[in-house]
């Protein structure tokens, strides 16, 4: 299933962003693509205001992930674009961050083929102008599920 919007600015990437966050109630692993600046980061902030949180969100690019504790458990957001070759992750242990039904928001995933779980989700940001074109694509009966229900919220 694919769920495809197109919003005009970054209060509408939020939107949409909390809503997938609403449906995925805690759990999954999302994959976020796009080019540099089509606004991944911003996408999390978003899925992560869903669960209440109001601290600054941050690409991980240096650290690599970013871990969220809320109230219900854990966040990891992930930004792999520094990430030279996809054995990397083995080295740093990342297993342990997809073990426990946490919500895994990776940036940048194609840099961790191999060694990353299969997504649920696959959000992919494009430039349109100020706006930005949203596409989420199912990859699992989760995914699916929440593409359709995210084609009711905005239909």
């Amino acid at each position: 299933m694919v769920f495809e919007y197109s919003v005009q600015n970054e209060a509408g990437t939020l939107a949409v962003a909390e809503r997938l966050g609403e449906l995925l109630q805690h759990k999954g692993v999302v994959y976020l693509k796009g080019t540099l600046g089509a606004g991944k980061t911003t996408f999390s902030r978003g899925i992560l205001r869903a669960y209440g949180y109001k601290g600054a969100v941050k690409s991980p690019t240096f650290t690599l992930v970013e871990p969220y504790d809320l109230q219900w458990g854990q966040v990891y957001h992930f930004d792999l674009y520094r990430i030279a070759d996809p054995e990397e992750l083995e080295y740093l242990g990342v297993d342990d961050y997809f073990e426990g039904g946490h919500l895994c928001l990776i940036e940048w995933p194609e840099r961790g083929d191999g060694f990353l779980p299969a997504a649920d989700l696959e959000v992919e940001l494009v430039l349109r102008g100020r706006g930005r074109h949203i596409s989420i694509v199912g990859l699992s009966k989760l995914g699916d599920s929440i593409c359709e229900r995210m084609a009711r919220a905005f239909g």
